[in-house]
């Protein structure tokens, strides 16, 4: 085995090129608490395992391109586009990911914590409270719904078989119809997963008011803050099985429309 990916390291070269790529971009994987040597070694240890699988495919997407010599323009131009490929994975998956944050964000300052923030280790930004702890939901439900192996199985794994970068330019309108369709669920999916405890809060804030304009002695906008954040806190709990059941929905989306790239621009798998 050793001595075919030497007589072959062009080719698996660009094998992990594309996986390291998806890993710096891809959620969690791309963490800066993750060092870059466990990065680098998982995407080797990637190339190691799908090497087999690509190198016995004749028709496999960059073997007709090599001919370019590995020290040639053409070759680094392989290599830019290997490398533009696993960002486009790992990039999809992160937008996914980014509308349980949104909808976090969302009833966050009707609750009462617009004011808190936390570093939010997946996303390398300043995230609301309720941002980072739907984050830490998404990632338990990412693992429960084998989200890894679907990463790497389904989405680094079957490009390798279904499409290259030729293909990716050749039919850049689904690429595009791709990431536009993401960005618009991102919004979808974060008002969905965030309506109930939304529009409860809503609610609340819209009793809590009547209340206190029918009956100004009781002076219930001064506890407004508490009942928000009891009723929010109460409401997650009574709803969080639908929730975790949701965010694997919206997982599991995203990694349907990647395999749909792969028919459509890359010609199926």
């Amino acid at each position: 085995m050793l001595n075919e990916i030497l007589s072959n390291a062009p080719v698996f070269l660009l094998i992990a090129v594309r996986a390291l790529a998806m890993i710096e971009v891809a959620p969690m994987l791309s963490s800066d608490a993750i060092p870059q040597v466990a990065k680098i070694s998982l995407a080797l240890f990637a190339s190691f395992t799908a090497f087999p699988a690509v190198s016995t495919q004749a028709d496999w997407a960059m073997l007709p391109f090599i001919d370019y010599g590995p020290f040639s323009l053409g070759f680094a131009l392989l290599i830019i586009g290997e490398g533009i490929i696993g960002i486009i994975i790992g990039f999809f998956m992160t937008i996914v990911f980014a509308a349980f944050s949104t909808a976090g964000q969302f009833f966050s300052l009707q609750m009462g914590f617009g004011a808190s923030e936390t570093f939010d280790p997946l996303a390398q930004i300043e995230n609301p409270l309720m941002g980072q702890y739907l984050n830490l939901v998404a990632m338990l439900t990412f693992l429960v719904v084998n989200g890894f192996q679907k990463l790497f199985l389904g989405g680094f794994w079957r490009s390798l078989q279904a499409i290259n970068i030729i293909e990716l330019v050749t039919g850049r309108k689904a690429l595009v119809e791709m990431i536009g369709g993401g960005l618009s669920r991102l919004f979808v999916d974060a008002i969905i997963i965030s309506m109930p405890i939304l529009g409860t809060l809503f609610l609340t804030s819209l009793a809590t008011g009547l209340i206190s304009k029918a009956a100004p002695q009781i002076n219930l906008l001064s506890e407004g803050f508490p009942i928000s954040i009891t009723v929010a806190f109460l409401l997650i709990l009574a709803i969080m099985p639908f929730m975790v059941e949701a965010f694997g929905r919206v997982i599991n989306s995203g990694f349907a429309s990647l395999q749909q790239l792969y028919i459509t621009a890359g010609g199926g798998i």
